[in-house]
């Protein structure tokens, strides 16, 4: 049965750090890309971070770069978001999905290298979520 499995949440001070676990049963991750998106009450769900199939390349929204690291076990067919440095505004529902391929959503307007912000039409299958609270 096709399913994608989030894990990691809870809460936590500013500062600290979370890794979240998406955990795909179904497909693999040589074949979809996947992305993590977060969703904070009262806003729009945003892109977060995108790994690839083919490559592994990554990606990641401004807002989390340098903080975040995203990371997949082909073994265990599980993907990785590492959180360090959280801040309050990190505090969200955070869901992984999954796409074939490639991460769509990966703008590069400023010419500082590719930002993710992620399609959310494009997204085949959608985990559950797990909330991420970041508050002292």
């Amino acid at each position: 049965q096709l399913q994608l499995v989030e894990s990691g949440g809870g809460l936590v001070q500013p500062g600290e750090s979370l890794r979240l676990s998406c955990a795909v049963f179904g497909l693999t991750l040589d074949t979809y890309a996947i992305g993590w998106f977060r969703q904070a009450p009262g806003k729009e769900r945003e892109g977060v971070s995108c790994i690839s199939s083919s490559d592994g390349s990554t990606y990641y929204a401004n807002s989390v770069k340098g903080r975040f690291t995203i990371s997949r076990d082909n073994a265990k067919n599980t993907v990785y978001l590492q959180m360090n440095s959280l801040k309050p505004e990190d505090t969200a529902v955070y869901y992984c999905a999954a796409e074939q391929l490639t991460c769509s959503g990966v703008y590069d307007d400023s010419g500082d290298g590719p930002v993710f912000r992620g399609n959310y039409y494009a997204m085949d299958y959608w985990g559950k979520g797990t909330l991420v609270t970041v508050s002292s």
